[in-house]
């Protein structure tokens, strides 16, 4: 963490939730987009910066094929989104990762392409894994029309006609990307070559302006077509219809081990959110405008859950509870007595004891939104250099080594992995497409080409090699006899200075949730309105309300 976050420990201790409540699984599921979330970090930099995006390059025929350029000046540096459009067969469409064709391919590009850069890309991007694209390119990414709003909005837009409402409701985007690739995958740029730039200090950046970007071609798409099918009766879209839109994606177990393997940035990504929310309760008292924030941003969140469906039988009921708690919050917020000492504390002691993990979530975003001033410099500290973070102290003895363990690790102590519930799955990457795939121990093959994201067994196997050890050993000595055990020490002393570097839930367990995993991770990005198709996959949506390039400049909560 950053040497400011280390710095306000002591006056906002008493605040701060523990681990342990705020790394299971069964809350991390219930996570809401916050102010702290990447893209929200994203839109606040352009507005503050004041990043100027232009359309340089629309060579886009009347059946949508071609090319555009969309440029975005970011003070001394360019990135250009190249996207390439398909008119793609019904037929051939897929969110599938298996898919070979999507309606639209994109690139992040470091600068202006040249029209040699474009014919390279052209020859690449479309492939998407089956090409190559180099260090002058920062993401790679794919998108598929939502068809039947697609083709509603073009047609009703051709008529002069805006498009429906409520069918723009239903949806909310017009395409869904199903993967948007970037630190270093398949040639692009790794992520330590631009994690110095300011602008793309914060995490996923890059990958969130991709998606800004593409979220302007969607629409752009939608009025050319339009334009070719209407002619002079063609319209664009009005512009508070074109707000409600954002991008959707549709994404699977891929993004899911990586909060395991990358534990000091998330410990990093939460240390920032539960800092955050522990400066808001530390406040003495609540001034006018942040309460009229918090019933604006409270508005803001029941509209969202009030749009929200999804047929998926673990969503259904997080949904009722979800409304339910932002209902009697808001019943209790008029009533609130905000003249009291310390109320945002008061507040949030009310929520825990008044509402489900669904509602304290959604009070923890609603009570930081009007609080940009104390909180959002907290951005600066969620990214995380990991290399350090490898080295392994080997002086430390197994007194200590053990001590570290079950301080840290105590809750997975408890776990019992002789038991075949406890140990029903395992986590492997796929042959085909080089994917995390989660299989049944029981009745699929592939266990001895388990990856190492258990921590949870990795704990209680190391506990079991130090039993009978000599507490003034080293833990150099330790690996030298049993090296098997050095990813799991590695991660114990991590956690000696990372106290949310990991999820207090065995992985493995015949009851875990992949979509936890997901709805946490996508939280810290910004999603919204998320969908569980199953429970190992799900669709969402970002910057679904937010501005669009040429609305930056605009008033509004970015």
């Amino acid at each position: 963490m950053s040497q400011s976050l280390h710095h306000v420990k002591s006056s906002t201790a008493l605040y701060r939730r523990p681990a342990s409540e705020v790394m299971r699984l069964s809350r991390m599921g219930c996570s809401q987009p916050t102010r702290l979330s990447f893209l929200r970090i994203l839109l606040r930099r352009a507005r503050r910066e004041g990043w100027k995006v232009a359309r340089t390059v629309w060579e886009i025929d009347a059946k949508g094929s071609g090319h555009a350029v969309y440029r975005t000046r970011c003070g001394a540096r360019t990135y250009s989104l190249v996207a390439f459009a398909h008119d793609l067969p019904d037929e051939m469409r897929s969110d599938r990762v298996i898919a070979t064709a999507w309606d639209a391919t994109f690139t992040l590009f470091d600068g202006d392409p040249s029209p040699a850069d474009i014919a390279r890309l052209r020859e690449n991007v479309p492939l998407q894994e089956a090409g190559r694209i180099s260090t002058s390119e920062l993401t790679l990414a794919r998108a598929n029309r939502s068809v039947r709003l697609f083709r509603h909005v073009v047609d009703a837009l051709a008529r002069g006609e805006q498009p429906d409402v409520e069918e723009l409701a239903k949806t909310g985007y017009l395409m869904r990307t199903t993967a948007v690739y970037g630190s270093g995958k398949f040639g692009a740029a790794d992520r330590a070559d631009i994690a110095e730039r300011p602008e793309l200090a914060a995490p996923f950046q890059v990958e969130m302006l991709t998606v800004w970007l593409i979220r302007a071609f969607t629409v752009d798409l939608a009025e050319h077509l339009a334009a070719m099918a209407g002619g002079a009766r063609a319209v664009r879209l009005d512009a508070e219809l074109r707000r409600s839109l954002g991008v959707g994606n549709s994404t699977g177990l891929g993004m899911a081990p990586f909060l395991v393997r990358h534990p000091v940035l998330m410990n990093n990504w939460m240390m920032a959110r539960e800092e955050a929310l522990a400066r808001v309760r530390a406040q003495n008292a609540a001034s006018p405008k942040a309460i009229a924030g918090l019933r604006t941003a409270l508005g803001a969140a029941m509209a969202n859950a009030a749009a929200w469906t999804s047929e998926h039988p673990v969503q259904v009921p997080k949904i009722a509870d979800l409304r339910h708690d932002l209902r009697l919050l808001s019943d209790t917020v008029t009533a609130w007595d905000f003249a009291q000492p310390r109320p945002w504390d008061a507040l949030w002691c009310w929520g825990v004891d008044a509402l489900t993990c669904e509602g304290q979530e959604a009070l923890l975003s609603v009570m930081l939104e009007p609080h940009g001033d104390l909180v959002d410099d907290l951005a600066d500290c969620m990214g995380a250099d990991e290399a350090p973070s490898f080295r392994i102290n080997g002086a430390m003895s197994v007194r200590e080594l053990r001590a570290a363990l079950r301080q840290h690790y105590g809750w997975a102590l408890s776990i019992d992995f002789t038991t075949p519930e406890n140990v029903a799955r395992f986590w492997y990457v796929s042959e085909e497409k080089l994917e995390p795939r989660l299989g049944e121990r029981a009745t699929e093959e592939g266990a001895t080409l388990e990856q190492p994201l258990c921590i949870a067994r990795l704990a209680a196997e190391l506990d079991e090699a130090l039993q009978g050890r000599d507490g003034d050993e080293t833990t150099a000595a330790v690996l030298l006899a049993c090296p098997e055990h050095r990813y799991v020490i590695r991660r114990v002393q991590i956690a000696q200075n990372h106290p949310f570097a990991e999820i207090h839930d065995n992985l493995i367990a015949a009851d875990m949730l992949p979509i936890d995993l997901l709805r946490s991770k996508l939280s810290f990005f910004g999603a919204t309105r998320f969908d569980p198709r199953s429970d190992r996959w799900v669709r969402i949506n970002l910057f679904q309300g937010a501005p669009f390039p040429d609305e930056i400049g605009m008033e509004g909560t970015p």
